[in-house]
């Protein structure tokens, strides 16, 4: 439990650094690159914009990633407005940052894909497909029960689909930025 909590306060840390504010912005921008090349299906938006908010998690854990998950949803809707503003949105982008900053952060180096590919895939289920459809649900954009018994089954088979991607995704692309991080800034992400 003091190690949990040890993150915290680490990641508390992080925001008085200005290379955190830097690479976060940094990868906030890139976060709205890749949302710009979303492919819209009807019933679900593919895209891989999650990458960014994970490299932001696993580099200065869940405070920053919580902040910055936010901030991706706020700029995004900026951005590309598509609908109303709607705060919950902007609270379940906070927690996919929150969740992988908890499960990343400065985590043993063994472990660290298992660590990535066990936040991808809550942030799939838990984010994607429990959050994202009660949100919709609740902002009465589906309107029935049929048409939210609709929603989950097409949720469920292009989260089904897409998750080998982004994990493969993840496996070729978050050891690459951790370690040019690194190169780049002289500093090892020493485990908590």
């Amino acid at each position: 439990m003091k190690r949990f909590l040890n993150s915290f306060h680490s990641s508390v840390k992080e925001l008085s650094d200005l290379r955190c504010v830097l690479v976060t912005g940094l990868l906030i921008a890139v976060s709205m690159v890749i949302e710009s090349q979303t492919i819209h299906l009807g019933f679900a938006k593919i895209n891989f914009a999650f990458l960014a908010i994970a490299s932001i998690g696993m580099l200065y854990g869940p405070v920053v990633g919580f902040f910055a998950g936010a901030l991706c949803d706020i700029i995004g809707y900026i951005a590309f407005p598509d609908g109303g503003f709607l705060p919950l949105y902007v609270l379940i982008g906070a927690a996919q940052g929150l969740l992988y900053g908890m499960i990343a952060y400065r985590k043993i180096p063994n472990l660290f894909l298992l660590r990535l590919f066990l936040a991808r895939t809550l942030d799939v289920v838990i984010i994607n497909l429990i959050c994202n459809t009660a949100a919709n649900y609740h902002y009465g954009f589906l309107a029935s029960e049929s048409s939210l018994q609709a929603a989950i089954y097409a949720r469920i088979a292009k989260n089904l689909i897409e998750l080998p991607i982004d994990l493969l995704l993840i496996a070729l692309i978050l050891p690459c930025i951790l370690k040019a991080y690194e190169i780049v800034f002289g500093k090892r992400r020493a485990a908590i």
